[in-house]
């Protein structure tokens, strides 16, 4: 069963809200060291926090990463970028492209790179950021990228399972931090997300639906499209 006490973290997107209460979290709970990566790394007050460069876009600052943190048992695959509109059309291609990278690609080969390290520690494990909108297709590019890591997550936790690594999925909707600035929708505190994700890892769950937007979408798999999406009725009409 994976453990937070006398562990090894890496964060990825460890300067964002989330990022570094996953930081600080991991060490309330006892971990022996936090690597805290992004693309440019601050100051931390901490010696068991390591700041470490890491672009999750670029395969050689990946594989220097690895290098640098051989004994890693923890995994947070956080890092994340949305686009500046929801119309998946209307992105540009730099913005798809950015976003396929960032949110699916990197953290794919950031667990494919990791996972020979954490196939050979007791207690390792995955965490994946997906979002609500993985299940709910309103965000254009961003949902269809969360879309993507969610199924690579389940992949990911049938391939490990043998070798003992286990990889928890998040769902989660609006967090209170700068990225959801501009929304006047219900947040969650970041705090309560992390603490509901390390619970969930600690107690051997699979997948953390960490408010009520994402209990909704995940029932709405099920749904006729037209409930999801009234959109799709009222265009017959």
């Amino acid at each position: 069963m994976p453990s937070l006490d006398g562990a090894v973290v890496l964060v990825t997107g460890a300067n964002g809200g989330i990022g570094t209460t996953f930081v600080h979290a991991a060490l309330a709970r006892g971990a022996a060291k936090v690597y805290a990566t992004a693309r440019n790394p601050r100051t931390w007050d901490d010696p068991r926090v390591v700041p470490l460069a890491l672009d999750v876009t670029d395969p050689v600052s990946i594989q220097a990463a690895v290098e640098a943190a051989p004994d890693v048992t923890v995994l947070i695959n956080n890092a994340g970028v949305s686009a500046s509109s929801p119309g998946i059309l209307t992105h540009t291609d730099e913005e798809i492209r950015q976003s396929v990278e960032t949110n699916f690609v990197g953290p794919l080969l950031l667990a494919r790179a990791f996972a020979p390290i954490l196939s050979a520690k007791d207690g390792a494990a995955i965490i994946d950021i997906h979002s609500a909108l993985s299940w709910y297709a309103v965000a254009g590019i961003y949902s269809a990228t969360k879309a993507a890591l969610w199924s690579a997550t389940n992949s990911l936790r049938l391939e490990l399972a043998p070798a003992g690594v286990h990889v928890v999925g998040v769902h989660v909707g609006w967090v209170d931090t700068p990225m959801a600035a501009g929304t006047t929708d219900p947040k969650v505190d970041p705090a309560d997300l992390v603490r509901s994700v390390l619970d969930a890892t600690e107690a051997g769950e699979h997948e953390v639906l960490a408010d009520e937007t994402s209990v909704r979408a995940k029932a709405g798999l099920s749904a006729p499209l037209e409930a999801v999406y009234p959109e799709l009725a009222a265009a017959k009409a």
